[in-house]
């Protein structure tokens, strides 16, 4: 047989045997065909696998070696390329130092406020003389016990000395509401949502390969403008009332959303309460320094002839806020992958949240208009009738009813 037809015979079986066999099988299969073929046996069956001669070479040594590999090794011991930190000493204590620079006492790396990628790291390893690629990079941060990870929220800076306290104040008048069977509330703002034909994160099923075709820039669009969710979370019956804006978050809107919710479904679930407890963050439109708040509040108590009962959760645990993990959680999810191209599409979405232990929402559009830096004077806020609480008046007031 000529050359090439030899080659070719040896690329058939080949290909037919390597699945079935390891390293140890395949460079002693290929020693085997090398023999037979006699000279240029070793050059012909490389041409076919593509294994290099040397591997081909080391596979007749071994069959002429009286000492055979154990059954579960692939190499003898000591075989194939020496680890960088016996070719390489230091390597990996200066990979070190490249990662974490402060610590190691390098404040002015040129690697520090760069991306710390393993092709820039390996870059950064041969300007310092040793001989490293990517993959050696990867190897070694995985060998040093570095992995790729990203940022977690955990540190909340300076605590207050009462934020337990006031946790376990709010937990205490939640249960008292629901002993009498009046309304406990939880309320915030969610994130304002630009509408258009933009991206939204998450992934819903399509036809494969017709993926929804999106803006490639998310600029506002003025004539679409922006919503404006401000949720009202009963905390007793797993409810929600999620009024959609179109101005702005400010305390009014933030009153109005409550009095939507007490006119569309407080008022019939709890005929003839007296109190409604609202829980709210310290900051935004619903903040424990707003006097905006406290006026619109006042107006609501009138109205309503109840008694307004506002406890504030300490500055920095929004997070524990219930309506956050309650309700907003649920909504981003529904509307995941979603484009919201318009208000009748945020409305709808929201009022569609549902969740297996039985969340039920109302979402109603608000067309009003609300106007930012609305002030309150001293005189205004001193006609509100408020009684603070003994535990921190900051955080936990009473807004009274002035025709009561």
């Amino acid at each position: 047989m000529q050359d090439a037809t030899i080659v070719e015979a040896l690329r058939r079986k080949f290909d037919a045997l390597v699945g079935d066999l390891d390293e140890r099988g395949r460079r002693r299969w290929a020693a085997v065909e090398a023999r037979a073929l006699g000279r240029g046996g070793v050059t012909a069956v490389a041409a076919a696998t593509g294994l290099s001669d040397r591997t081909i070479r080391t596979g007749l040594g071994e069959l002429d070696d009286p000492r055979p590999l154990a059954a579960e090794r692939q190499r003898r011991v000591g075989a194939g390329r020496k680890p960088h930190r016996i070719t390489q000493p230091g390597l990996l204590e200066a990979l070190d130092r490249l990662i974490e620079p402060t610590a190691r006492g390098a404040p002015t790396s040129p690697l520090r406020w760069t991306c710390q990628s393993t092709r820039r790291l390996a870059a950064a390893l041969r300007d310092r003389g040793f001989a490293a690629g990517a993959s050696t990079v990867r190897r070694s941060l995985a060998a040093m016990g570095y992995s790729l990870q990203a940022n977690r929220k955990t540190r909340e800076g300076r605590q207050h000395p009462d934020r337990d306290g006031q946790f376990r104040h709010i937990d205490a008048r939640v249960r008292a509401r629901k002993r009498r069977r009046e309304p406990a509330v939880s309320v915030d703002t969610k994130k304002k949502e630009v509408l258009g034909n933009h991206k939204n994160p998450g992934r819903t099923y399509r036809p494969k390969g017709r993926p929804r075709e999106v803006d490639t820039h998310d600029f506002p669009d003025a004539r679409r403008g922006k919503a404006v969710p401000y949720g009202v979370y009963d905390i007793h019956h797993d409810e929600a009332g999620v009024s959609v804006g179109v101005s702005h978050d400010t305390a009014e809107f933030a009153a109005g959303a409550l009095r939507r919710w007490w006119q569309k479904l407080g008022r019939r679930r709890y005929a003839g309460a007296r109190r409604l407890l609202v829980t709210a963050d310290s900051g935004g439109s619903n903040g424990a320094r707003s006097r905006l708040w406290k006026v619109e509040l006042q107006k609501l108590a009138d109205e309503t002839g109840l008694i307004i009962e506002v406890c504030h959760y300490p500055p920095g645990t929004s997070k524990w806020n219930k309506i956050e993990h309650r309700l907003f959680c649920h909504i981003t999810r529904n509307w995941r992958g979603v484009p919201l191209e318009t208000l009748e599409v945020v409305v709808e979405s929201i009022g569609h949240t549902t969740t297996a232990a039985g969340l039920e929402v109302h979402a109603w559009l608000d067309e009003e208009t609300y106007a930012k830096g609305r002030k309150v004077s001293d005189a205004e806020l001193a006609e509100c009738v408020i009684k603070r609480q003994g535990f921190h008046g900051e955080w936990n007031y009473e807004i009274h009813p002035r025709n009561s």
